[in-house]
C-alpha cells in the first residue's frame, strides 16, 4: 500500500506534483502540509504534527473534510514529517511518497533526505517527489527501476559509508559490480541511456536522484 504524505516544505510545483496522487493513496499530511491540501482541495486521512504551522481555522476545515488530528507536543525527538512515515508505516504503507519534503530550510531539508536511514524506517521505500525531480531510497539488494527519457540526469550518492557493489544498467556511465566511495562525487550527473534504467547494490545505503528534462513517465 502506497501512503503519500504532504509536507510543510516548498512546493513550487504543486499541480503537477498533486498529479502524481492516486485514488487508492493513503493520504496524509504533516502538520503545515495540511496547508497545501486545503489550497489543492485534497482531504487527507490524516494530518500527524504539533499544528504550530496551521490556524485554528485550518484544523477545523481539515477536520471537517474527514481528517483525523494526530497531535503531538511541541517539544518532541521527531520532526513532524518523520512522525507521518511512521505513522504511515504503522498504516501497512511500503511505499512513501513525499510532497513538500525540500524547503528553504535546509537542515530540515538535509534530515528530510536522511530519513532513509532512520531506525525503524527500513520497510518502505520512499521517494520525495518536487516537479521534474525526484529522489530514491535504495538500500542493499533492493532493485530500483527509473523511468524517462533519454538524457535525464541520474546520480547515486552513497550515504553510509562506501557503496559496494553497485550495477546499473541503462545508464549513458554503466557500472558493473563498483564502488561509490562515500564522501565523494564519483555518481553524480550520470545520465539515462534508455527510457528505463535498473539500479542493484549489494553493501551500503543510497540516494538516488533523477531530474526530468522533458515531460514524461515518472
Amino acid at each position: 500500500m502506497r501512503a503519500v504524505i504532504v509536507a510543510g516544505g516548498a512546493l513550487p510545483h504543486a499541480q503537477a506534483d498533486r498529479a502524481h496522487i492516486r485514488p487508492d493513496d493513503l493520504l496524509l499530511a504533516a502538520d503545515g502540509g495540511g496547508h497545501y491540501c486545503l489550497s489543492l482541495g485534497l482531504s487527507p486521512a490524516a494530518v500527524i504534527g504539533d499544528f504550530d504551522s496551521l490556524a485554528p481555522e485550518e484544523l477545523r476545515a481539515l477536520q471537517d473534510l474527514g481528517a483525523a488530528l494526530v497531535r503531538h507536543p511541541a517539544r518532541k525527538d521527531q520532526t513532524d514529517l518523520e512522525l507521518a512515515v511512521r505513522f504511515a508505516l504503522e498504516h501497512g504503507a511500503d511505499e512513501i511518497l513525499i510532497l513538500g519534503g525540500l524547503g528553504e530550510r535546509w537542515d530540515q531539508t538535509i534530515a528530510n533526505l536522511l530519513l532513509v536511514g532512520a531506525p525503524g524506517l527500513g520497510q518502505a521505500h520512499l521517494r520525495i517527489l518536487d516537479g521534474p525531480q525526484e529522489i530514491h531510497s535504495l538500500r542493499a539488494g533492493e532493485i530500483l527501476e527509473l523511468h524517462g527519457q533519454i538524457g535525464d540526469i541520474v546520480s547515486l550518492i552513497p550515504l553510509s559509508g562506501d557503496a559496494r557493489g553497485v550495477t546499473t544498467q541503462g545508464l549513458d556511465y554503466p557500472l558493473q559490480d563498483g564502488t561509490l566511495p562515500f564522501g565523494s562525487t564519483l555518481g553524480v550527473s550520470n545520465s539515462l541511456s534508455q527510457p528505463v534504467a535498473r539500479i542493484t547494490f549489494e553493501h551500503g545505503l543510497l540516494l538516488c536522484t533523477i531530474l526530468h528534462l522533458a515531460p514524461g513517465v515518472t
